[in-house]
């Protein structure tokens, strides 16, 4: 492995609330990795347009970052993905990334291993939000793609704990009347959504505690009090140290080099 082997943190990107969840998780990434530098790529074009427009900020697709990398003598990089899973956008982000002329060593998105359900599912725990009379939802995205599983896979390692805690998502078979007859089935009076996301930006103003149609009013009209957590999973030490492990992992492969 090449000490000064740069990082480059490949996420979604979003137009709410993510520069300070990135922020975090970019001091988190130059602590761990003092001796390489770290970059950051935003997949979607729509949220780089959106940015430059409204904001004028230059946001970078992977490609341009890999490039500008190679340009200034690495032979190496790290990927890594800031994704939740291995759905669309990671397989999205790989045909990317094999369109830069520089090598390139993938870190997995976040729950890819059994350790890694583990590990989320104790920093899940940690946050003691299940108790008496209390119930967690942990909302996600949701996908089309094969790695749905992820979610219901989340569900049976959480299980075993014996906690209060149900793992649904915004799109896919987790229907939220479904989800919210199972929870009210506990005898629970205290419900706490949060989003099993990496950011809370959008998903979470309008699907999760929105007025209408959201997790939120839903549970309200079942007569349940509800509290949502307003941080998304970048915004927890344990869960970024996962990310950590991953980049770990995949400077690993690396061999010895010189710029």
């Amino acid at each position: 492995m090449q000490k000064n082997t740069p990082i480059v943190l490949a996420a979604f990107g979003t137009t709410s609330r993510a520069l300070d969840t990135y922020s975090f998780i970019d001091t988190a990434v130059k602590n761990a990795f003092p001796d390489h530098p770290v970059r950051w790529a935003y997949t979607s074009r729509m949220v780089r347009s959106h940015m430059k427009k409204k904001h004028q900020a230059n946001m970078k697709d992977p490609v341009q970052v890999l490039d500008e990398l190679s340009g200034q003598g690495y032979g190496w990089a790290v990927v890594q993905s800031m994704h939740l899973i291995c759905g669309h956008e990671f397989y999205r982000l790989l045909d990317e990334v094999r369109e830069s002329r520089l090598r390139t060593s993938m870190g997995l998105p976040l729950l890819t291993s059994p350790v890694d359900y583990r590990q989320l599912t104790d920093a899940i725990l940690g946050n003691g939000l299940a108790g008496d009379g209390t119930a967690t939802v942990l909302i996600g995205h949701g996908t089309d793609h094969p790695a749905w599983t992820a979610y219901p896979a989340l569900q049976q390692i959480i299980q075993v704990s014996g906690v209060n805690i149900h793992v649904a998502t915004v799109e896919g078979e987790s229907a939220m009347e479904q989800t919210v007859d199972r929870v009210m089935q506990t005898g629970v009076k205290h419900v706490h959504l949060v989003p099993l996301m990496l950011v809370a930006g959008v998903h979470l103003q309008e699907d999760i505690a929105g007025d209408e149609d959201s997790w939120k009013q839903a549970f309200l009209d079942a007569g349940c009090k509800v509290t949502v957590k307003e941080n998304g999973l970048g915004k927890h030490p344990a869960v970024v140290d996962i990310f950590v492990r991953h980049i770990h992992d995949a400077l690993a492969i690396i061999p010895e080099q010189t710029l």
